[in-house]
Order: structure tokens, then sequence, then C-alpha cells
């Protein structure tokens, strides 16, 4: 049977959203993909594919989806270059005409911790919105780079790799190449990127312990991610290490083995230990400090081209300083946590 093109010419659904490393929503609810079969592409473009086969929607537009993440192959984001062997699944997420402004580049200071010709580490402040999105197309991280690096507008999502959430500080890992770009996006499919986080919770947890419990869209609030049963949501494990404890709350490090989206909230909140300043997974605001209290402060994987080892650890934020200090309870070091072979 031919296949019939989709008609999305006037933008398509309007709560299309990006998706990130998993295909998870940023925090919207995502309408179901349009799905291809690569099997009559061969040796076709991705770009080229799409546009023989979603009409009234131009190539460059196209082009500008594959950039933002909203186009998949086999569940992972490619380049609109990408050659095609027939045997690929492709889902493509139409976004709306309000995503064309997401292309221009905004002068946002970028704090470069590393950057070679395959790789960039940058340090993510609180506040900053990693990908564009609805309510939210200019201003990100993704615009800082493109003013930055203007050469990034030929990778998907300028290069950006793995996201954080708006009020999650913490390093970021950005591709600098094509090839650097596939070999990430593979690597943390395959979990061999060691990302570790700090968090502030309420209560005192056990010493160590693991949680491994699916996550999904809440049934009652599709803009918030819980626990749930198995067939309604992704399997996603958190191993947790608690640091120290004092006056109710505590500091842990959290290693994750998978990546949905909200998962160090989610599953710490479902233990009774909500971030602190998490108002929407159950934390409380304490010392004046509104925001969830997590930073991503370590990183380790394999260099995608050198292939080396690589770590970088990032000391913890100011304010989260401010409210360890508060709560009594002791900063912690990032290199420390590399020094112990436990960890």
């Amino acid at each position: 049977m031919q296949e019939q093109p989709a008609d999305y010419s006037e933008g398509g659904l309007a709560e299309a959203a990006l998706v990130d490393d998993d295909g998870a929503a940023a925090g919207y609810a995502l309408p179901a993909p349009l799905h291809f079969e690569a099997r009559i592409g061969a040796g076709e473009r991705l770009d080229r594919f799409l546009a023989a086969r979603i009409e009234g929607v131009s190539r460059t537009r196209i082009q500008r989806w594959i950039a933002l993440g909203a186009v998949m192959v086999d569940g992972v984001p490619a380049p609109s270059s990408r050659r095609l062997r027939g045997l690929e699944s492709v889902d493509a997420w139409p976004l709306p005409n309000e995503a064309e402004r997401a292309f221009e580049p905004d002068d946002i200071p970028l704090q470069v911790v590393h950057e070679d010709a395959d790789l960039m580490i940058v340090e993510k402040p609180a506040g900053l919105v990693v990908h564009p999105a609805p309510g939210n197309w200019r201003g990100t991280l993704m615009n800082g780079l493109l003013h930055a690096r203007p050469d990034s507008a030929a990778l998907p999502r300028a290069g950006i790799v793995h996201r954080l959430d708006k009020d999650t500080s913490g390093l970021m890992m950005v591709a600098r190449s094509e090839r650097a770009f596939e070999r990430l996006t593979a690597a943390l499919a395959a979990r061999t990127i060691g990302r570790r986080y700090l968090a502030v919770v309420e209560g005192t947890p056990l010493t160590q312990f693991t949680i491994d419990a699916p996550i999904g869209r809440d049934p009652k609030d599709r803009l918030r991610m819980a626990v749930v049963e198995p067939e309604r949501g992704r399997r996603a494990v958190t191993h947790v290490l608690r640091l120290a404890a004092a006056a109710g709350a505590a500091t842990v490090e959290c290693r994750l083995e998978t990546g949905r989206t909200h998962q160090i909230r989610v599953h710490l909140a479902s233990r009774g230990h909500a971030l602190v300043g998490d108002i929407g997974y159950g934390g409380r605001v304490r010392a004046g400090f509104a925001r969830q209290a997590l930073h991503a402060w370590r990183l380790e994987f394999t260099h995608p081209t050198r292939e080396q080892p690589m770590r970088f650890s990032s000391p913890v934020p100011a304010d989260m300083v401010a409210l360890l200090g508060a709560l009594g309870l002791p900063v912690p070091d990032p290199a420390e946590a590399f020094a112990d072979p436990t960890r």
C-alpha cells in the first residue's frame, strides 16, 4: 500500500513539544508522533525522506524540527544529513509555527568548563531553560549556543545531548560534531555515561539504597510525572547515597542508571524525601530556597572521538551553599567524591 503524506502545513498540534534524550516530553504532554518505516527510503537523507511524506511542510522547516530534536530515528535524534539504510523507524513530532523563533541566537553568557573540536562541557545556571518549547521559544541554552557557536546550527538541538530541568543547575554535555553527537547519544542510550547529582532532601533517608520504580505521566496532572504501574511508564533506576543529615534534612548523591523526566525528583518524593524547595513534588521552601535543591555535579564518560576517559566536577552553587549553611549541613566537595573508589 502506498503511503499517504500527512498534512501539517498549519503548524501541527498546538501541544507539540520537544523531546529529551529518552524521548520524554520536556515538561509538556506530547501528542502521538507521525511514524514512518524507512524501507522505501533507503539511501535518502533524513530531511528529504520526511519532506516527501509530510504534506505542506518544507524541507527547511523539517530541518528545524530535526535540529530541535523533534525527530527520532530508532529512538534517538539524528542530523538532517543522516542517510537511511531502509531498516529504520522514524518518528516526527510536528512543531507549531511559533517554533521558527527558536533558531534565533541570543547573547546568553555561557560558562564553558571544557571545549575541543568534538565536545563542550558547560555549566548551566538554575533558571535557564535548556531547549526551546511552548512558552520558551527564546532565551534558552540552545539560543545561547547558536550565538556563541554559530556552526552548532548544523547539529540537532545545537549539539545538546541531554537536558536538565530549568531550576536544576550543573554540568551538561554538548556535542561539537555530528560524529560526537551520534556517539554521545548512543552512550546515553547504552547507560555508559556516569551522571551524579547532589540533592538536599527532606527527612533522613537510609544511608544507601536504590529506587527501581517506573515513571510515567501523573494521571491526575499531565504536567507532572509520577511513579506508576509498569504498563503505564518506563523503567527508572536511581541509586542514592546519603552524605550528611541535620535539622530534618539531608544531602544525598544520586546516580542515574536511567534518565527519565524529573526522575530524581519523582523517585525521592515517592520515598518521602522530596527535594527542598521542590513545591511541585511536595518539597518545602527552607531558608528562602525556592527551587528544587538539585545540582548536576559530576560527569564521567569516554570521549566520543578520542576514546579517553573524561571526568568533570562542579562545585556546589552559591545558593545551595547558603541553604546548607542555614540547615547546618556541611558543603560536600565533588573532587573528594571522585577520590572515593566506592562511589
